[in-house]
């Protein structure tokens, strides 16, 4: 999820936090760009940092001044930091574990929420950046508004653009995922133009965030592929062992309802409680002094990798009965299901599967948990940012692990596939 400190939190539960340089392996190591937003030393003109030999921000400039200038590539990449394009790659895996909770193939259906998704989350990043223009000309004039890169309106216009295309998007999956993407759209306005400034911040940044893995599910279970399930449906009635070869030629919109997608709730709450947490720590990052919310926050943190890896009845019951077989299975993979996600992690030692999914919970664990440790030990500003981009980072592992423990290893090594491209993005354009 986007999240800055206190009144500059980013619109859409996916992009990236004000991010100190850390060593975390996983993440890209010492290669994240540092962040535009932090002190810093004097400008040096290069590109992006706006020196007084780019033709960047300017104190006597009011915003939006300077609109326009700059040769295309200073535009570009005026854009890039607006849309914060670096976080993108935590996106394609909410609509891919969603998928693979409803127990189809990644097809159409997921394709169509993965566009709907990125563009609404770009939407979020350009309405952030406009509805804090004021706050940002006196506390980071170097950002794109302020300091006359990009103009408001067409920040203000970009945002409106990709909200409609996004919804446009889920349109094409059918009714039920348009209804979760106005719901989606319609949180992350609401965030950015005014809850992001209440206590009810977090809470939007967490249903944000569970709604864009429900619009993977239901994308993905409402249009039917060939091998992807029964034709006519979408229904959970369809999602059945023992899937008939009579599937339509091409990829189809089906009637389906948003029961469709119920299985896939228990890995969006999870999602959503993970990002709940985040946008908790992010609250104390400009000024630290937290001990107790980080450590909660790791308590949190522990105790989801438990559910992803243990499970239990009321997690799994929906997921353990309608499943079908996902590529990349192995043999006796249903029995492997119910014993991970009904009755803990009893049984064979060297299950792939099993090996896989523990080995993807332990990355998120590391790459969530030790700055979280460290924020509570010293809740100083930096360790507190740091704190939050590992929270942010983790989401990529948490994704691939849920696809992965809902018996769809291919999706979940495919999320995970995203992380060294995210880390090359981040080395150019900063997360924030």
């Amino acid at each position: 999820m986007s999240l800055l400190p206190a009144g500059r939190r980013n619109g859409f539960a996916h992009g990236g936090p004000p991010a100190a340089v850390t060593d975390d392996r996983l993440s890209g190591a010492g290669g994240t760009a540092p962040a535009p937003d932090r002190p810093g030393p004097p400008p040096t003109g290069r590109t992006g940092e706006r020196g007084a030999d780019a033709g960047g921000s300017r104190p006597h400039e009011a915003p939006g001044q300077g609109a326009g200038r700059g040769t295309p590539r200073e535009r570009l990449r005026a854009w890039a930091e607006l849309l914060r394009v670096s976080a993108l790659f935590s996106v394609p895996g909410d609509a891919l574990a969603g998928a693979a909770a409803v127990g189809r193939r990644p097809g159409r259906g997921t394709a169509l929420a993965i566009g709907a998704s990125l563009c609404l989350y770009e939407a979020g990043m350009a309405l952030n950046d406009w509805a804090d223009r004021g706050e940002d000309a006196i506390d980071r004039p170097h950002r794109p508004i302020p300091s006359g890169r990009i103009s408001p309106a067409a920040a203000l216009g970009a945002a409106g653009v990709l909200t409609a295309a996004g919804l446009a998007l889920a349109a094409r999956a059918g009714r039920p995922a348009l209804t979760v993407a106005t719901g989606l759209a319609a949180t992350v306005w609401a965030y950015d133009l005014h809850l992001k400034h209440t206590k009810a911040g977090p809470a939007a940044m967490a249903a944000a965030r569970s709604l864009d893995l429900l619009l993977g599910a239901t994308a993905t279970a409402t249009v039917t592929a060939p091998g992807a399930g029964t034709p006519g449906g979408g229904r959970l009635s369809d999602n059945v062992a023992g899937v008939t070869a009579a599937a339509t030629a091409a990829a189809v919109p089906t009637p389906g309802t948003l029961t469709a997608s119920l299985p896939a709730l228990p890995a969006a709450l999870v999602l959503g409680a993970h990002t709940y947490g985040v946008t908790a720590v992010s609250r104390h990052e400009a000024q630290g002094g937290s001990t107790g919310v980080p450590l909660a926050v790791l308590a949190t943190t522990t105790a989801l990798a438990a559910a992803v890896l243990g499970g239990g009845e009321r997690f799994s019951r929906a997921t353990d009965r309608h499943a079908v077989p996902q590529p990349g299975g192995t043999p006796g993979q249903d029995l492997f299901r119910q014993d991970l996600l009904g009755r803990g992690l009893p049984g064979r030692t060297t299950d792939p599967l099993r090996l896989l999914v523990i080995a993807l919970t332990g990355a998120y664990l590391r790459t969530a948990g030790p700055p979280l440790l460290h924020a509570a030990l010293n809740p100083s500003p930096p360790l507190t940012q740091r704190a939050v981009g590992g929270g942010i980072r983790a989401m990529i592992p948490l994704q691939a692990a849920l696809a992965a423990r809902a018996g769809s290893p291919v999706t979940g090594l495919a999320v995970m596939g995203l992380v060294p491209l995210a880390r090359s993005l981040a080395r150019k354009v900063s997360l924030t």
